[in-house]
């Protein structure tokens, strides 16, 4: 795995649209895209229509020509508010990574221009989470097109997007382990096979799709055949792993600080005292705003190291994910307990942030995979057997 920004500009300066569309729309929809396990199609156009979805596109198509680092905190920001908002986008914004890199042109000009969303189809049932083993498989049609037969089992965004980044077996026995696509949405054969009714994430639109004798020309192949899981390791997984640690910071964050706010405000009748007048309530949310700012500076370093190709890139980015995800899981699990029943009621929308972190830790990798992945680097394996490759 290369760990690569692709030359994009790195400044941390995100537009200052955001700020205005996190209070104008998507913090007011994101009770009841959880509620009612909506798409959040109105927050996903208004970041179009400002710029955002582009905001990783090269300045070369009309893109922000941002880099993984401001990226990160839009993320970050739209996480605090609403998580499926922010997994939506993150799954684009990990798309299109790939189609910059391997994408037509007129592809790229349409996601800098916030007139094209993208997601990843990479899970399938025959292999669950091991991305890196599809069971998908593509073969030559006799008018020269490719058919791909696929069953994904779960695919962010599904019925939504413009199109997908999927992952087969090889078109030729033998090239390599994988090969990527560009799927359009409207492609015969393609279908949604089931709902999404999850515990988290609710509006995340992650459903199963099938490919059913689905033709694609052969120029749909993103980079050469056989090279998905090179490319997945180098152009996807560095954008994907560090982006979901910026979703699980906005989440512990905004939990942190709901907490707080609570402990602050709310009194005790019987003695006047505040919440946070008690000793052992203000180690308990010591504990969890240390964790976070410590996640935090993890972050901040891989980020450094991705921008200035340090020698344990590599191992940051798998390392972040694996972090995060403990630390939001737990984070939000203390929060929940510090504020005590009034959690459990919606309007803190703790128990909401509770039930988005748990997906980062069975989100593959997940964090069980990412720790054996952890293990091999550090001991001087290869990320992956030969056999997987």
């Amino acid at each position: 795995m290369t760990a690569s920004v692709d030359n994009a500009r790195t400044n941390t300066d995100t537009p200052d649209a955001l700020g205005p569309l996190i209070d104008d729309v998507i913090r007011p929809q994101a009770a009841t895209v959880d509620r009612d396990g909506s798409f959040p199609r109105r927050g996903v156009d208004a970041l179009a229509s400002a710029g955002l979805l582009g905001l990783a596109s090269s300045t070369e198509v009309g893109g922000g020509g941002q880099g993984i680092r401001a990226v990160a905190e839009v993320i970050e920001r739209l996480a605090a508010e609403c998580g499926s908002t922010a997994m939506v986008v993150l799954m684009h914004y990990a798309a299109t990574a790939v189609i910059e890199a391997h994408g037509p042109r007129e592809v790229r000009t349409a996601i800098a221009a916030g007139d094209h969303l993208t997601t990843l189809a990479f899970s399938e049932f025959g292999s669950r989470s091991h991305f890196w083993s599809p069971t998908g498989t593509a073969s030559a049609a006799d008018d020269g097109t490719v058919r791909l037969d696929a069953r994904k089992s779960w695919v962010t965004s599904a019925g939504e997007v413009n199109s997908y980044v999927w992952s087969s077996l090889p078109l030729s026995p033998g090239a390599g382990p994988m090969t990527l696509w560009l799927v359009p949405a409207d492609s015969a054969g393609l279908s949604i096979t089931g709902d999404f009714d999850g515990l988290g994430l609710r509006g995340n639109g992650s459903r199963p799709m099938t490919a059913d004798g689905l033709r694609v020309p052969t120029g749909a192949m993103l980079a050469a055949d056989g090279a998905g899981l090179d490319t997945a390791l180098g152009a996807v997984l560095p954008w994907f792993l560090v982006l979901n640690a910026a979703f699980c910071l906005g989440l512990a964050d905004s939990a942190v600080a709901e907490a707080g706010r609570h402990l602050t405000r709310t009194t005790l009748t019987h003695t006047g005292a505040a919440l946070r007048d008690a000793p052992v309530t203000r180690r308990g949310f010591a504990q969890l705003k240390i964790r976070t700012d410590a996640l935090r500076a993890f972050l901040g370093d891989t980020l450094t190291a991705l921008e200035t190709g340090r020698e344990d890139a590599m191992l940051r980015v798998l390392q972040v994910k694996a972090l995060a995800g403990e630390t939001a899981a737990d984070v939000t699990d203390g929060a929940m307990q510090l504020c005590g029943g009034s959690a459990f009621r919606k309007e803190l929308g703790l128990e909401r942030r509770f039930r988005d972190s748990r997906a980062a830790r069975v989100m593959a990798p997940t964090t069980d995979a990412l720790h054996d992945f952890v293990g091999r680097v550090a001991t001087g394996l290869p990320l992956l057997d030969e056999a997987n490759r």
